[in-house]
């Protein structure tokens, strides 16, 4: 087992469930009263993140950190930043939109929007996956080109493969853009890409894509998987954000 494997496991509220239940059972004997006390109320708050209301919750609170596109001080960037959100499978072609995972459209539908509405706006696509022979940004740029973008106004990066990378990839491109952008990503992503894209030295205004939380619902109660990976989301992005922040003052 790696260590990213150890890292996943404790960012996972059914991993880390299971594990320190483990822990509890076999040092019943041994461990002393306040550290059992303590192990059942962690207990208690990872099977309440394996509910859809736990992980809405979690997911609420990180989203909203995220600035809504009215905080960004006039006047308006020209120049869109769009960060590309996995896939499902690996792409066959720069066509095969149905390989693009969910965030992926959901950024570029919202991506293209926002480029429609702004006088000669210029969008940017960075990001790829490891093992794809088609980058994930090809395919976004491609499904924006079908919705009416203009070839001339697309630029691809296909380095990238961090959030990090993307905005030392994009800040390196020439000719250069300019310092103020729109960034455009999930909102729930949204905090850690701008302390990335501000580290890089750009200033950065927020459009937050592909919202998750939702109302509740009576059945929200009871744990569910999607439950499990939202909160897992969630969790990664906030330890994502910490060792950016980390990163960033180190610079």
């Amino acid at each position: 087992m790696s260590w990213m494997d150890i890292v996943d496991t404790i960012l996972s509220p059914l991993g880390l469930g299971l594990l320190l239940a483990f822990v509890l059972w076999r040092f019943r004997s041994r461990a002393p009263r306040w550290l059992w006390r303590a192990g059942l109320i962690v207990e208690v708050v990872c099977l309440a993140m394996t509910t859809p209301l736990g992980a809405s919750a979690l997911i609420a609170i990180q989203e909203k950190r995220a600035p809504m596109p009215d905080a960004c001080a006039a006047p308006q960037p020209a120049d869109v930043v769009l960060l590309a959100g996995g896939v499902r499978r690996l792409p066959l072609d720069a066509r095969d939109y149905g390989a693009l995972s969910g965030p992926s459209v959901r950024r570029t539908i919202d991506a293209v929007t926002l480029v429609r509405s702004l006088p000669d706006a210029r969008l940017v696509i960075t990001g790829t996956g490891k093992e794809e022979s088609v980058p994930e940004s090809e395919v976004m740029a491609e499904l924006a080109r079908q919705m009416g973008v203009s070839a001339q106004a697309i630029r691809v990066e296909t380095s990238a493969l961090t959030t990090w990378e993307n905005a030392a990839r994009v800040r390196a491109l020439d000719p250069a853009l300019p310092a103020r952008i729109w960034l455009v990503t999930s909102a729930l992503h949204m905090p850690r890409a701008l302390i990335a894209f501000r580290a890089a030295g750009f200033e950065p205004c927020s459009y937050p894509s592909d919202f998750l939380s939702g109302p509740f619902r009576a059945r929200d109660v009871l744990p569910r998987g999607s439950a499990v990976a939202n909160s897992e989301a969630a969790l990664h992005e906030i330890v994502g954000e910490f060792v950016y922040r980390l990163r960033a003052a180190f610079r």
